[in-house]
């Protein structure tokens, strides 16, 4: 099985998924579940696992980019833990965090794909 271009549009867009959720629950308007900040249950570890790492998990880019997921999901958590605490604004202001980790993600994607990966 090879990737698409499909598939790493779907990526995007669970990444995008992702963050709202955890700016949903940093403005109050959904709770927290513990399986938003697990890299197994998380959309974008879920594609990861089921459809890049069967393939090309050896790649370094693959492995960076589940790396990058994991400490995003920790910012994240961590950040939740803070609103949680009453420190909103703080935990609102870390966002910008969490923006950077998404970014990397990003650029490890367009270089896999790139990288004539995808058909």
């Amino acid at each position: 099985m090879d990737i698409t271009a499909l598939d790493f549009q779907q990526a995007r867009i669970k990444q995008v998924l992702f963050k709202s959720r955890l700016r949903s629950v940093l403005y109050g308007v959904r709770e927290a579940e513990p399986s938003l900040f697990s890299l197994r249950d998380n959309p974008l570890g879920q594609w990861l696992t089921a459809v890049v790492k069967p393939k090309y998990g050896s790649r370094p880019e693959v492995l960076e980019i589940e790396r990058v997921i994991q400490n995003m999901l920790n910012a994240s958590q961590k950040l939740v833990t803070q609103y949680q605490r009453g420190l909103i604004e703080e935990s609102r202001a870390g966002l910008e965090q969490v923006d950077i980790y998404s970014d990397q993600i990003e650029k490890l994607l367009q270089k896999i794909e790139q990288s004539g990966v995808v058909l």
